[in-house]
């Protein structure tokens, strides 16, 4: 099986594939981002789906890359008698999905291999097949998909095959599209013509950055994956595409990430509006004004694309997972879980809205002192915590801290924007908040604030106190923390968010180092002073994704691999922020009088 590095993303902004090094669509969920898999060979089952499409007998891919500024992947092989050009990509569009591939024969001539295994519900239903003028057509209850080519094809062992051959200059499309089964069968697309308007699509939207500096590149590729995560009719992002790609092979801690967060708000606001994206910006802030709407005590951490609260988790015994990783699971238990920081989160990403958008606030704040008034009588509770731990519910400092956030992003609406609330009050509030966390969150004998409350353990959270502006980034209880998480959560450079065998987070086995985190040290490090700690940290963190600059959500040193789903819109969020305080610090330095540039 191809290692989760190995693949690549293509995506209509309403649903994405991932393609291996080997030519396979692997994983491919059809028609939504959380709706059942067509092609699911990642999950392991005897049933698998997936779509070959490569050299007979495999031959070498010697290159693969994304055209500048765009989501349209294209892998070279070379065979000893040829070279041969492979593009993939979806076109956005509404209504129905279509996945394009095309056969470019670059020098020579090459014999290719078609293998196209049609199974939905993640492998569990097989589809009946016919062949029709076009090229193939199969249905199985809701779903229906047609595949188009001038390629011969034909029926073998419950897959379709095509066998054929290419020479320089010849192009051989493929066309394979799902509609809902009881609708018409859609028109039929022209496969150059809407090569050339996906990739003015993507070049009108990438032109649209205004990153500069040293990193734009690596930044603008990360923007584009977490465009490619954006379901384009509600604005929603989700973590990642995929579900169950384990944070330890062969373990158990695998978890369906196709949903949205409200805890990567703030962060995907940050990302979207230094780069100028403010229109994806409005969407997401609306979106998430439509999830959280409703009674203030029943906030998820997670809703579904629409905006959906019920993400039951299921799993799915008939797929063994990837590498064994059982079980396979879909929907997200989590969702119904207290994480108090997630009031914080929400209301720092509306008061980053009513900075930046400058628009109108009236609904929104609204819903904010809702949000407040529930908090303030249930910031003290003890909650699960940022990393939805399934062990005893505990007082989490980062959820303690996140509190704060939110009396101050309050307190600020009212005194900055002349907005209704009694900011004493909640004034008042955020120094008792404030108070508790010293009290009862810091460990001055070893200047550093801890996990959670009574416990000597560290978490990769407490990185961001100073993000978030509850202590100035070099301050001696932040810089204490910055050392103590090193020491004790470092693994080869990179963090772990916690050691898992010693917080009693209710799961069994391990993990690999979370890239987020690291991405985090990075932007501390640099708070502190350290720049030179951070710009090598940053450095290595970049060479950690693939050849076309994927991340997923974490890293396995002992096996130098990817781990958990992927790409991870965490670990992309993180990159580029980083990214940008990097920049913003040479920028800085390079204008101060005693830099010595």
């Amino acid at each position: 099986m191809a290692r989760i590095e190995d693949y690549a993303l293509v995506g209509d902004l309403h649903t994405g594939a991932l393609i291996s090094t080997e030519g396979s669509i692997d994983w491919l969920c059809l028609p939504r981002f959380d709706s059942p898999a067509c092609f699911n060979a990642l999950l392991d089952t005897p049933r698998a789906g997936r779509w070959l499409l490569a050299p007979e007998g495999g031959g070498e891919c010697t290159r693969r890359h994304y055209r500048k500024g765009t989501l349209i992947l294209e892998t070279e092989w070379e065979t000893p008698s040829g070279k041969v050009k492979v593009i993939d990509f979806m076109p956005p569009r509404d209504g129905v999905a279509d996945l394009v591939r095309i056969v470019v024969g670059v020098r020579g001539t090459v014999r290719m291999r078609g293998e196209l295994v049609l199974r939905f519900d993640y492998g569990h239903i097989v589809p009946w097949v016919r062949h029709d003028a076009y090229g193939i057509h199969a249905i199985a209850g809701p779903d229906a998909a047609y595949l188009v080519t001038e390629a011969p094809l034909r029926g073998e062992r419950l897959k379709t095959v095509s066998d054929f051959t290419v020479r320089a200059g010849d192009r051989v499309p493929f066309v394979l599209t799902w509609t809902p089964s009881h609708l018409a069968r859609p028109r039929r697309i022209d496969p150059e013509r809407v090569l050339e308007s996906t990739e003015a699509f993507w070049q009108h939207w990438s032109s649209k950055c205004t990153i500069t500096g040293p990193y734009r590149a690596d930044v603008q590729r990360s923007l584009i994956t977490l465009k490619a995560l954006t379901f384009a009719p509600t604005g929603g992002i989700v973590a990642a595409v995929t579900t169950s790609l384990p944070e330890e092979l062969g373990g158990q801690r695998n978890w369906d990430y196709r949903f949205c967060w409200l805890r990567d708000a703030t962060l995907t606001l940050q990302a979207l509006l230094a780069a100028g994206y403010t229109e994806e910006a409005a969407s997401w802030r609306d979106w998430l004004l439509r999830a959280v709407a409703g009674d203030p005590k029943d906030l998820q951490i997670m809703y579904g694309i629409h905006g959906e609260r019920r993400l039951p988790e299921v799993e799915l015994p008939w797929l063994r997972g990837y590498e064994n990783s059982a079980p396979v699971r879909t929907g997200n238990g989590a969702a119904g879980q207290l994480q108090l920081d997630v009031w914080g989160e929400v209301l720092d990403c509306l008061s980053l809205t009513r900075n930046s958008l400058l628009t109108s606030t009236d609904e929104s704040w609204d819903v904010q002192l809702a949000l407040m008034e529930h908090l303030e009588s249930a910031w003290d509770r003890p909650d699960n915590g940022l990393w939805e731990m399934r062990g005893p519910r505990r007082h989490f400092t980062h959820s303690k801290v996140m509190a704060w956030v939110a009396a101050d992003r309050m307190v600020k609406g009212v005194r900055d924007f002349g907005l209704p609330g009694p900011a004493d009050r909640w004034e008042e509030l955020r120094e008792t908040i404030r108070a508790d966390v010293m009290a009862k969150g810091f460990d001055a004998g070893r200047n550093t604030f801890v996990q959670s409350y009574g416990r000597p353990e560290l978490d990769a959270s407490l990185l961001l106190i100073p993000r978030v502006g509850f202590l100035p980034p070099d301050d001696p209880r932040v810089v204490g923390t910055i050392d103590a998480v090193q020491r004790e959560l470092t693994h080869n450079g990179f963090l772990r968010r916690y050691k898992p065998a010693e917080c009693d987070d209710g799961l069994p086995g391990e993990e690999g180092v979370f890239l987020a985190c690291s991405f985090w040290l990075v932007e501390a490090l640099l708070g502190a002073g350290r720049r030179h700690e951070a710009q090598e940290l940053f450095d290595r963190l970049l060479a950690v994704r693939n050849d076309v600059g994927l991340l997923s959500e974490e890293w396995s040193i002992e096996d130098g691999r990817q781990l958990g789903n992927t790409p991870q819109a965490f670990s992309h969020f993180a990159l580029v922020m980083s990214a940008l305080e990097l920049h913003d610090d040479g920028v800085r330095r390079s204008d101060s009088p005693v830099s010595g540039r």
